[in-house]
């Protein structure tokens, strides 16, 4: 568990659910976040950090969904509006890359709209189209999870995915 200035970054409880679900509307209903079905969230509750305040309110989370043996991706990165600029999303998103290296995983990738923020946090715009060998993404053809589909750039999710931007890291 992380604490600076009262501010706590801890693994989520399936009782942040609603409070994941409020702090991702706005942003879905701006088409930046996809909004998902509670079901959604308590069966990737194990996936998210929260950030929560002095007062135990979570005000902000992301999650870290593991993809294949060196791959993973960043999912529903959001703060609570009152909470942009002070640091909260960074510290989310270091928990969250601090998770994939206990996980031995590499390289973590993010489909989004907060191009600048992601660079601030070692991301580049990723230059080819997949980051996998023809191998894996034959299998990761296989996965009924829309995150798989909108990082292959599959059609069927082409709506989610319009205007954003695909980015990854490489962790030491």
């Amino acid at each position: 568990m992380d604490n600076t200035a009262g501010i706590t970054i801890r693994k989520a409880r399936s009782q942040d659910v609603n409070a994941i679900r409020s702090l991702v509307s706005p942003y879905a209903a701006e088409r930046i976040l996809l909004e998902k079905e509670a079901v959604a969230y308590y069966e990737a509750i194990q996936e998210f950090r929260v950030a929560e305040d002095a007062e135990g309110n979570v005000i902000g989370c992301g999650a870290l969904h593991c993809m294949w043996e060196d791959i993973a991706e960043v999912r529903t990165l959001a703060v609570a509006p009152s909470t942009r600029g002070t640091g909260t999303g960074h510290r989310i998103l270091q928990a969250l890359l601090q998770d994939a290296r206990e996980l031995g995983i590499h390289r973590v990738f993010c489909l989004t709209f907060e191009v600048p923020f992601f660079e601030r946090n070692g991301f580049e715009v990723m230059a080819e189209q997949s980051a996998v060998d023809p191998e894996v993404f034959a299998e990761l053809l296989r996965s009924p999870d829309d995150g798989v589909a909108e990082f292959l750039d599959l059609a069927r999710v082409k709506q989610n995915t319009l205007g954003n931007t695909r980015m990854i890291t490489t962790l030491s």
